[in-house]
C-alpha cells in the first residue's frame, strides 16, 4: 500500500534534521579535539563534516521541493529533484576520495617528520564512528522505507564517515606504536571503497533520471491486474520513474460484450488494486481495447 503523504514527509524532515544536527555535532567537537591533539587527519574530518551539512542542507531542500504536487509545468511532480541531488552528492563523495589520495600522499612523503598525535585523537575517532553508524543506518533505513534517493544517498555518504573514522584511529594507533606508514595505507583503502560506493550511488541514479525501471516491477503490475477475473490480458506495461514514485501505463483486454459502464467500473477497480497493492505506484494511466 501506498504510504501516507504526511507520513513520508515527516519521516524524510526527521531523518535529514538528524543528520543535520549530528554533523553539526561532529563538526565541532572534531575541529576543537583535533586542533588540541595536533591531529591534521580529525581537523580535516571537521572540514568533511561541515561540507556534509552543507549537502544535508541542500538534500534536505531537494527533498522538500520533491514532495510538492503536481502542477501545470510539471504534471508529474517534482520529485525528479531527488535523484539529480543523489548525483551530486555522489559527486561530493568521488572529490573526498581526492582528498583522502592527496592527503595520505602527502603524509607518505612527509613520514618521519610528522608528529604522532595524541591518543585523545583516536578516542575522539572511535566516538565520531559511533555517531557515523547510527546516522548511516537510520539515515538508510528511512530512505530505503520511503524511496527517497536523497536520503540514501546521504546515508551512503556517512557510511564513508565510518570507514574514514576508522582509518583515523587506526592511524593515529600505527603512529604511537611507531608505524606511520599505517595511516596513509589505510587511507588509500578507504579512498578505493569511497571511490566504489560513489560510482554505485552514482549509476543508481543516473539510471533512475534516465527512467530505468526496477527489475519485475512489471511482472508485480500484470499478476495483480490479472487477479481481476474479467480481465483477459495486460499489455503494453510502460512505467515512468519520477523520483520516489512511479507513473504506469498499461492495456488491458475486456469482453467486447461488455457494457462501457460495466468496462469503467472494472478499470477503477485495476487502478484502485494496482495502486494498493504495490508500494510507490503513484498514477495510472489505461487503456481498454476489446478481446478479439
Amino acid at each position: 500500500m501506498n504510504m501516507d503523504y504526511n507520513n513520508r514527509k515527516d519521516n524524510g524532515n526527521r531523518a535529514a534534521k538528524i543528520g543535520i544536527a549530528g554533523n553539526i555535532i561532529l563538526t565541532i567537537l572534531n575541529a576543537i579535539i583535533g586542533l588540541a591533539a595536533g591531529s591534521t587527519a580529525l581537523v580535516a574530518e571537521a572540514a568533511d563534516n561541515f561540507a556534509d551539512i552543507i549537502s544535508s542542507l541542500i538534500g534536505l531542500i531537494a527533498f522538500r521541493i520533491g514532495l510538492k504536487p503536481a502542477d501545470k509545468d510539471h504534471p508529474y511532480g517534482h520529485g525528479r529533484i531527488e535523484p539529480i541531488v543523489g548525483l551530486f552528492i555522489a559527486l561530493i563523495l568521488l572529490y573526498v576520495a581526492y582528498q583522502i589520495f592527496l592527503d595520505a600522499y602527502t603524509k607518505f612523503i612527509m613520514l618521519n617528520s610528522l608528529a604522532p598525535p595524541g591518543w585523545i585523537a583516536a578516542v575522539m575517532a572511535l566516538v565520531a564512528l559511533v555517531i557515523n553508524l547510527y546516522m548511516s543506518v537510520y539515515l538508510l533505513k528511512t530512505g530505503k522505507k520511503i524511496n527517497s534517493h536523497v536520503l540514501t544517498a546521504t546515508g551512503n555518504q556517512k557510511r564513508m564517515d565510518v570507514l574514514a573514522c576508522a582509518a583515523v584511529a587506526g592511524g593515529v594507533v600505527g603512529s604511537q606504536l611507531g608505524y606511520p606508514i599505517l595511516d596513509p595505507i589505510l587511507a588509500v583503502i578507504i579512498g578505493l571503497l569511497i571511490v566504489k560506493t560513489a560510482l554505485e550511488m552514482g549509476r543508481e541514479n543516473f539510471n533512475s533520471i534516465m527512467g530505468k525501471v526496477p527489475p519485475n516491477l512489471e511482472d508485480r503490475i500484470s499478476k495483480v491486474v490479472l487477479y481481476i477475473k474479467e480481465v483477459k490480458s495486460v499489455d503494453n506495461i510502460k512505467i515512468n520513474p519520477v523520483g520516489p514514485y512511479y507513473y504506469a501505463e498499461m492495456d488491458i483486454c475486456l469482453d467486447k460484450k461488455m457494457p462501457v459502464e460495466d468496462a469503467y467500473l472494472i478499470t477503477n477497480q485495476v487502478e484502485k488494486m494496482v495502486l494498493e497493492s504495490i508500494q510507490f505506484i503513484n498514477g495510472i494511466s489505461i487503456h481498454v481495447h476489446p478481446e478479439k
